[in-house]
Order: structure tokens, then C-alpha cells, then sequence
């Protein structure tokens, strides 16, 4: 039983470095893209093209969900005293924008409430 969990524990310490990588790869947002060009004079050129893929805004937030102000357009914490029909909110809460939405997230970012069209 002890050489098999010592052979467990050194395979996870063996691969850990190869998932970090895969998973670091998978986080990036860009596009490669590798083009052939070849001249007249003979020659062959290779030319790797990146481009930044857009950043993927949402828009469904649903009371309950992880809140990621990455994925907010026009993400920003607001003031409750300045918008019409905001409560001071509770403890350990904060007003956010995401669009034309005033979201009410903990801070531990959980979605508590959402109010929908409510910033002009």
C-alpha cells in the first residue's frame, strides 16, 4: 500500500508542471495563425499572424452566480447615492454596473440581486 501512494504522489509531482502549462495555453486569448509566403526569387518566408481575440462580455448574470468583472462591459463599483431607488447595501455587499445593470454582489462574489436597465 506505501509504494503505491508513494507512486501516486510522484506521478502528481511529475505531470503537475505539464497540466499547468496545458492550462496556461487554454487561459490565453489569442489567435496564432502561421502563413507559407513564397517569393519569386525563391525564397520561402514563414509569418506567424497573432491577434487578440475579443473579450466575451456577458449580459445573462442570474442572481446566485460568481460575478467576474472581466466578463462585465463598462464594469465599474458605483454609489448607491446617486442612483434613484438604491438601498445603502448590507455588510460585506457592493453595487457594481455591468452594461445598463446595477448588480448587488457579495465580496466574495456571489450575485444577490440584479437591477435591469436601470442606468440610462
Amino acid at each position: 500500500m506505501k509504494k503505491f501512494i508513494l507512486a501516486a504522489l510522484a506521478a502528481s509531482v511529475a505531470l503537475s508542471p505539464i497540466a499547468a502549462s496545458v492550462a496556461s495555453a487554454q487561459g490565453r486569448q489569442q489567435e496564432r495563425q502561421t502563413t507559407v509566403v513564397q517569393r519569386n526569387n525563391g525564397k520561402v518566408v514563414k509569418r506567424t499572424v497573432v491577434r487578440q481575440q475579443a473579450p466575451k462580455y456577458r449580459s445573462d448574470w442570474r442572481k446566485g452566480q460568481r460575478f467576474d468583472q472581466r466578463q462585465a462591459r463598462n464594469y465599474r463599483q458605483i454609489d448607491y447615492r446617486q442612483y434613484r431607488g438604491l438601498r445603502a447595501p448590507p455588510r460585506g455587499y457592493r453595487y457594481v454596473q455591468s452594461d445598463r445593470n446595477v448588480i448587488l454582489v457579495s465580496n466574495g462574489g456571489i450575485i444577490s440581486q440584479i437591477f435591469s436597465g436601470l442606468i440610462r
